[in-house]
């Protein structure tokens, strides 16, 4: 019987197990303690482990199989999607209102579920934007914040956290500015962890851990767009990308509720 590796809060040595030993049930959880500080964060997410955990918990950390993934040239964009965007009812843009998209994704949902997102994790990750390895994408109408996502980047491989809507699509349409963006950049995959309806109907799919660990080990080291991000004005947001670079070796597919949601 596997049992959950502990990482004293304050020890800089325990490095993390390796993901094969994550249990099954839950599903892919790897570990529990140590702490948020960047090289710990940066360790977890360059081996395919992030952390996810609610209020008075440990953290707790997961490599869960299989993996939620979307390969930038394999995005989805419904009708209703292409209708909203070309009625350009958004400004959309990255990297300029980090710290509130992750307040508005922590903010409660409808749904009266408590959030992950404790104040203690909004630090953590605004110092890695600070040092230009996290990022957010947000949808503005009439210059009020209306939707948008965040994530980290290490190479070529954006990891998707969370994303939040407060109109009609406006995560969707932040979503596919990103996908469109990191495509043109030669990114290979955006991890959203484990599988959605939303992100499904988006063209997120599964693939077992060991081929997303190998994408991890081919992609997380190539050099990757500098910070700040800036969106490109002339994205081809309403249908097939005519700019795809088909990364190498993206492993099997598979079939897989979502972090990134």
């Amino acid at each position: 019987m596997k049992r959950l590796y502990w990482i004293p809060p304050n020890d800089k040595t325990h490095a993390f197990p390796a993901v094969e030993q994550a249990l099954r049930e839950p599903n892919g959880l790897l570990a529990a303690g140590g702490d948020l500080a960047p090289a710990r964060l940066i360790e977890a997410y360059r081996n395919g482990i992030f952390p996810w955990y609610g209020e008075g918990e440990p953290i707790l950390w997961w490599s869960p199989d299989p993996r939620a993934v979307l390969f930038p040239q394999r995005l989805k964009i419904s009708r209703t999607l292409r209708k909203t965007i070309r009625k350009g009812g958004f400004t959309v843009t990255a990297d300029t209102a980090f710290r509130h998209v992750m307040q508005a994704c922590a903010a409660p949902r409808g749904d009266g579920m408590g959030t992950w997102i404790a104040p203690e994790m909004i630090e953590a990750y605004n110092r890695l934007h600070e040092m230009g390895i996290a990022h957010s994408v947000e949808a503005w109408r009439n210059g009020e914040l209306a939707g948008g996502l965040y994530g980290v980047a290490l190479g070529r491989m954006f990891f998707g956290e969370s994303m939040f809507s407060r109109a009609s699509d406006a995560s969707k349409v932040a979503f596919v500015h990103l996908v469109r963006q990191v495509e043109r950049w030669g990114y290979a995959a955006i991890d959203c962890q484990v599988h959605s309806t939303h992100l499904q109907t988006l063209g997120a799919e599964n693939i077992d851990r060991t081929a997303f660990i190998g994408l991890l080990e081919q992609w997380r080291d190539e050099p990757g767009h500098p910070a700040p991000w800036q969106l490109d004005d002339d994205l081809p947001l309403e249908g097939t990308s005519k700019n795809s670079i088909k990364p190498r070796g993206q492993g099997g597919n598979g079939r897989k509720s979502g972090v990134y949601t």
